[in-house]
């Protein structure tokens, strides 16, 4: 009996054990799942707390809740962030609820900063915009930069390296500290080490001060250079300096030194890259009269309308296909070929065929063509310059480093000015036509006893110079204004570097184009724009009293006339 009552407790125990066994496991995951709740109560009730108090009327106070706000680990407040930035973070007055401006015309649509909805359309007064100061936007900047430190998009991490670099402070370096240990792209990793060499100037450890200063020693950024100048000046105050220090200050000048040396460098190049891109400008704009000058002796005073021209050109085709810009200028250079060698064409036939032999009165009657030309355009389109727009991949630079850039239109005008010129030269050394034309330049009389039309010769001849003119006009229409006074602009320069290059020759042309070029860009920075254009055209009179046939004088009749 006794046995039966033992087994018969032991069995109330087990099931009491078990029974409270259970009951725990069922009270803790409640609590767990209650803690996870309150948790993401707390978490949420902190977002929207936060993001109210950027409604103050004190910036202190909005500055405040923007720094707390960074500390939240929660995905919304990069977009509050974003929204703010871009003055799009608006609350409801009766509700001071705040909201995110999707759509703003008449009526505001809007949607919630909490879970993203779309909240319907509310009226302008009822809604009032959250204010920010050039204080506030820059520290949203930087926090947007340190959210984006630790993202994994490796662009994202070089972008936010690469704006937080410009703005160093301790608790940045301690970032770069962090974010160096674990960084697997190196171009970042390469910013963030030199944003720690810049760290390190201020190490009490020599060591570490003169590892440092050698590695600033070979950047371009403006901030290593700065940074090296103010621990120079610092260690210069020093009144009676160490043999360390001395060392110290003899590295940090080897190293500037470095740094001027290599930007001097850059910017050497960088204006040889100007020079080159003004020089093809040239080269477009003359090489069309070098045809029409050096084949058939005319002094073409319209050859800048015909430049115009063809940027106009360029106008009306973007201004047919709006929608297709990035493929505006392939349909405008055979377009404005076409329309400036029919009008050259025209004024060929029309006037200066009955002028020939007359070289001053082909000029004024040029000159009178381009007034004409000018007032037709302001009389047909506008007195005011048009807008033509820059397709997408001519926009931008390509950085090769902090000195030197290089612009995607000028690289191009540098490229299609040579590709238009390796074009005319295989047209005059491949074709009939070139044959011709080479064959009435040097001797018009036998070239007419040997059945060559000199007129339709001419006449095409012109039409050529022409018709390249107007492709210049589509290359100038990318880097300057468009409107009827433009080609005066030209006129003068293609004149001098047709005369100093050598009357007729292409080649000539070419290599007193992007001569002129650089040797102007290299004026301009001591002497000025105005003044470099000035010691330019003393020197061409000056070499022309020594050479007045150029630099590649060209045989031929007029060569011979002038003998």
């Amino acid at each position: 009996m006794k046995k039966v009552t033992n087994t018969h407790s032991n069995s109330l125990r087990g099931q009491q054990f078990w029974t409270g066994f259970f009951f725990s496991v069922l009270l803790s995951c409640f609590v767990s799942l209650a803690h996870a709740e309150g948790q993401e109560k707390v978490i949420s009730h902190g977002f929207t707390e936060l993001a109210i108090q950027l409604t103050s009327k004190s910036y202190k106070a909005k500055q405040r809740a923007i720094a707390e706000l960074s500390n939240l680990n929660d995905p919304r407040v990069k977009d509050l962030f974003k929204q703010l930035l871009e003055s799009k973070l608006y609350y409801l007055k009766d509700t001071k609820q705040l909201v995110y401006i999707t759509s703003q015309e008449k009526d505001f649509a809007i949607r919630s900063i909490i879970d993203g909805q779309a909240m319907g359309v509310r009226k302008k007064n009822q809604l009032k915009k959250v204010r920010t100061n050039n204080k506030i936007r820059t520290l949203i900047k930087s926090e947007i930069a340190k959210r984006n430190l630790n993202s994994t998009d490796p662009t994202l991490r070089y972008k936010a390296v690469k704006k937080m670099f410009s703005q160093l402070s301790p608790k940045t370096i301690d970032l770069f500290r962090e974010r160096t240990k674990v960084e697997t792209d190196a171009a970042t990793k390469s910013f963030l080490t030199l944003g720690l060499a810049i760290g390190d100037l201020q190490s009490a450890n020599g060591v570490i001060l003169m590892d440092a200063i050698k590695m600033l020693g070979g950047s371009l950024y403006p901030e290593a250079k700065n940074a090296l100048e103010g621990k120079l000046a610092l260690l210069k105050k020093v009144a009676s300096p160490s043999s360390d220090i001395e060392k110290q200050i003899t590295t940090i000048k080897a190293a500037l030194k470095s740094i001027d040396e290599k930007r001097s460098f850059f910017h050497f190049v960088e204006n040889v890259f100007f020079g080159l891109s003004l020089g093809s400008v040239l080269l477009l704009a003359a090489i069309g009269l070098a045809i029409t000058f050096g084949v058939m002796g005319v002094i073409n005073m319209a050859h800048g309308e015909l430049i115009m021209l063809g940027a106009y050109t360029t106008y009306f085709v973007q201004a047919l296909m709006p929608n297709y810009i990035d493929f505006s200028l392939l349909i405008a250079v055979p377009a404005a070929f076409i329309v400036s060698g029919l009008f050259g064409m025209a004024i060929e036939r029309g006037v200066i065929r009955h002028l020939y032999g007359r070289p001053l009165e082909t000029l004024l009657a040029t000159f009178g063509i381009s007034l004409i030309l000018q007032q037709l355009v302001r009389t047909t389109i506008s007195a005011q310059n048009v807008i033509v727009s820059t397709p997408s991949w001519l926009s931008g630079s390509l950085q090769i480093n902090p000195i030197l850039s290089i612009t995607y239109n000028r690289a191009f005008i540098i490229i299609f000015s040579l590709a238009v010129f390796a074009a005319l030269l295989f047209i005059l050394h491949k074709t009939v036509l070139g044959l011709q034309i080479r064959a009435v330049s040097q001797n018009r009389s036998m070239a007419k006893a040997m059945g060559v039309r000199s007129n339709w010769v001419d006449a095409l001849t012109f039409g050529l110079g022409a018709g390249i003119a107007g492709i210049a006009g589509v290359a100038l229409s990318q880097l300057t204004n468009v409107g009827p006074n433009m080609g005066q602009a030209y006129i003068i320069d293609s004149f001098m570097v047709v005369v100093f290059g050598g009357v007729g020759n292409l080649w000539g042309t070419m290599v007193g184009a992007l001569s002129l070029g650089v040797l102007n860009k290299f004026l301009e920075p001591w002497a000025g724009a105005v003044m470099a254009k000035i010691l330019v055209l003393i020197f061409i009179i000056l070499f022309i009293q020594k050479k007045p046939r150029g630099l590649f004088p060209k045989k031929g009749r007029f060569a011979e006339e002038s003998d």
